[in-house]
């Protein structure tokens, strides 16, 4: 109810103008009635019996005092009781066309603000895939008119953006993993070489780290972008199955910093890409192990709080200033505005999860520990039923 009163208050507004203007203006037309009738009976009835009391010297009436009293006394009464029975019923036909007046100013107000409601309608079921729509405001050429033309044409400027936009991905996609991936075969195949030296071999040992290194950040970049933009797939994902295909793909004990793992998951159904959401896990989790000391450890949670998926991941690591625990989040940001020493990664995985987060509605939060290490915590909107 609250609501609606407040998606309303434009109407109602309206309404309450309109209304305060007709009741202004019916109270000074009462006023004004009233003022003119009541010298039109002045002039017309206590006058003329003032006169039929009090003729001319020329006029011999002969009456007696008392009834000339009496007589005047009730032409008086009579015009104030016509005077107070025309306000009295004034005032109620007044309050009637008031309240008809407040009804139709809603419906004219809600009338004239249609169109607007539809610019607003489309404005809100818009998005990446759905841009091609348009409001096609049909009427005469009015200010919103203008406005629903003004609406499309810049919808066409956004569709022809965002097209753009996909091509270069897909196109950056290719041309810049594909040399990449030739430079990794011919490295490789020189190590397999019998006949090259150990500095050759050492040398392409070096190159291949450096090869993986960018090949790790282009797949980052292209996986930002993609992630940053509208979802095309939305469908029921339970995060337990995806967390748990997530812990499959990384041996926390491999490593040459083992870690321990506690885990607390629930069964909890969301509506999303399930591909984007094991990423978004999955970098969480990368994240925590590879910022983490000997023998470190990890607590991952998985619960549903009302209409919401909450996940934590709490690791211990070195301790992060509260300061720099925002900016982790930014591209290429690592602790201590660390941008040199990128052999744990491209500086990108945070960002990813952020970009992921936003695009499925949720919302992520870092919280630097006591003890060294972070909480990050993301919320997802549960499905609905």
């Amino acid at each position: 109810m609250i609501s609606w009163w407040r998606s309303r208050r434009l109407r109602l507004r309206l309404t309450l103008l309109y209304g305060g203007l007709f009741i202004l203006a019916g109270s000074i037309l009462l006023w004004l009635t009233y003022l003119i009738l009541a010298e039109a009976l002045e002039q017309q009835f206590v006058m003329g019996a003032a006169k039929i009391v009090n003729p001319p010297p020329d006029v011999i009436v002969r009456r007696p005092a008392v009834e000339e009293v009496r007589f005047v006394g009730d032409i008086e009464n009579r015009a104030d009781n016509v005077l107070s029975q025309m306000v009295h019923s004034s005032v109620l036909v007044m309050i009637l066309v008031g309240v008809v007046a407040l009804v139709l100013g809603y419906v004219v107000a809600d009338r004239a603000l249609r169109p607007l409601e539809r610019v607003t309608e489309t404005a809100q079921r818009l998005s990446e895939s759905t841009l091609h729509e348009r409001i096609g405001l049909g009427g005469p050429p009015d200010e919103v008119r203008r406005l629903a033309d003004t609406f499309d044409a810049m919808l066409g400027r956004l569709h022809r953006v965002f097209d753009a936009q996909r091509r270069f991905i897909a196109n950056a996609s290719h041309e810049l993993r594909t040399p990449l991936a030739i430079n990794r075969t011919v490295l490789e195949v020189s190590l397999e070489e019998p006949a090259a030296s150990e500095d050759l071999k050492a040398l392409a040992r070096a190159l291949l780290g450096t090869n993986a290194r960018y090949e790790r950040l282009i797949e980052g970049l292209l996986l930002l972008a993609q992630s940053e933009q509208e979802l095309t797939v939305r469908r029921p994902v339970d995060l337990e199955q995806v967390v748990r295909a997530v812990l499959e793909q990384i041996d926390l004990q491999s490593r040459k910093r083992p870690v321990t793992l506690h885990q607390d998951l629930r069964p909890v159904l969301v509506e999303g890409d399930p591909l984007f959401l094991e990423r978004c896990l999955f970098n969480l989790l990368e994240n925590a192990t590879k910022y983490n000391v000997r023998d470190g450890e990890i607590w991952l949670a998985l619960r549903r709080e009302g209409d919401s998926a909450v996940i934590t991941v709490e690791n211990t690591g070195p301790p992060v200033p509260p300061y720099e625990v925002d900016d982790l989040f930014e591209p290429f940001s690592r602790m201590q505005g660390d941008r040199v020493r990128s052999y744990k990664g491209a500086g990108l995985g945070l960002s990813i999860v952020r970009a992921i987060v936003a695009a499925h509605g949720g919302e992520v939060e870092a919280v630097a520990r006591r003890d060294g290490g972070l909480r990050v915590t993301v919320t997802l909107p549960c499905e609905t039923p």
